[in-house]
């Protein structure tokens, strides 16, 4: 038996599938991993990511410790509650993870990191504190639970359960910012407008023991529970990496598509992996990177099924599906590759008994 969020019960009431992911029992559907996916794009559904890491991290070095140990520059967060996307990046440049971190205020970031890397992350981010000799607090917040809320009428849903002295701010909220707004409970809830999914919509932080009223209140406004099954496939119609499958420590940032990602100004800025990725740009960038694919044909796109790209020898090169699903937005094959830089970005490759065009 794996670990299990505040919210399994919840699950299993609803006749949720489960499977094991990084260790935790988790729902990958309730029935139908299709329709899930469609409620989310047309409607609202919401997912439990509890099992997701909440790292809260205090001190007057806070900023200069993540300004050092993240590939994207935390120096842009000026405005309490605003997020950033980055990679947590070892001295070869190879990924050890990607996370969301907020700032909350002066001296206090919130960082959210994947499942199955939580204690490898919690356990750089101390050794790198102390080799660093920083004063900081590194909390993981095991009492909170989080679910994202993601569709076209996600935030109105959400806001509706909050006090009304709280809707039109948080109504009003920017993309890529969360705050700290009260519940009818009279609980501290940080509700941040960011997701997985490529849609609208919110993930609520709040305490574990107040998750399950919030799913049957979300459940009764007519939201739709939705399972990792459909959160993968929503992340990949919207182009987003998926950790362990597009980029791993075997990878860097700049041949998985986030170069976007690394913040190589100010140029002052020291952070972990960079002389390994400038060494990387000195030579003219990466032998690979990340392109998308959309199967011509019927079947479907797999994770290491090997791509060939014409003139290329791709054995030595290593073209390979990295992920690989059924769109149901497209209702057609769609994935992610690793081919050599060389090719097009709207070229046709080989898969195994199929075409694969590429849309960059």
């Amino acid at each position: 038996m794996g670990r299990r969020t505040p919210l399994y019960q919840q699950h299993f009431a609803l006749g949720a599938r489960t499977v094991d992911f990084g260790g935790w029992d988790m729902p990958v559907h309730y029935g139908s991993q299709i329709e899930e996916h469609h409620r989310v794009r047309r409607d609202a559904g919401m997912f439990d990511v509890s099992h997701m890491c909440v790292i809260d991290v205090h001190g007057k070095s806070a900023r200069a410790f993540l300004a050092r140990l993240l590939a994207n520059d935390v120096g842009k967060l000026r405005q309490a509650g605003k997020a950033l996307y980055s990679c947590l990046l070892d001295e070869s440049g190879g990924v050890i993870d990607d996370l969301i971190v907020y700032l909350m205020h002066d001296h206090f970031f919130r960082i959210v990191v994947n499942a199955g890397t939580r204690d490898g992350d919690l356990a750089w981010m101390r050794a790198r504190a102390s080799e660093w000799d920083l004063a900081l607090d590194i909390l993981e917040r095991s009492d909170l639970a989080m679910i994202a809320v993601q569709g076209p009428e996600a935030r109105a849903k959400v806001a509706a359960l909050l006090p009304e002295v709280e809707r039109s701010s948080v109504l009003a909220q920017e993309a890529f910012f969360g705050r700290e707004c009260a519940s009818t409970s009279g609980s501290r809830w940080f509700v941040a407008r960011t997701g997985y999914t490529g849609e609208d919509g919110f993930e609520v932080m709040l305490p574990d023991r107040e998750a399950a009223d919030l799913w049957q209140a979300l459940l009764a406004a007519g939201v739709a529970p939705c399972g990792l099954g459909a959160r993968d496939t929503l992340r990949l119609e919207a182009g987003m990496n998926l950790y362990g499958n597009d980029m791993d420590r075997t990878r860097n940032p700049l041949e998985s598509g986030l170069a976007w990602t690394v913040a190589f100004e100010p140029a002052e800025r020291d952070f972990v992996g960079r002389g390994a990725l400038e060494n990387i740009r000195k030579q003219g960038g990466p032998p690979l990177k990340l392109v998308g694919l959309v199967l011509e044909d019927r079947g479907v796109l797999r994770s290491h099924q090997k791509v060939v790209v014409p003139g290329v020898d791709a054995v030595q090169v290593g073209g390979e599906v990295t992920s690989g699903t059924f769109s149901p937005t497209l209702e057609r094959s769609i994935g992610f590759a690793r081919v050599p830089r060389a090719a097009s970005t709207s070229q046709t490759f080989a898969s195994p008994c199929r075409q694969a065009a590429v849309r960059a």
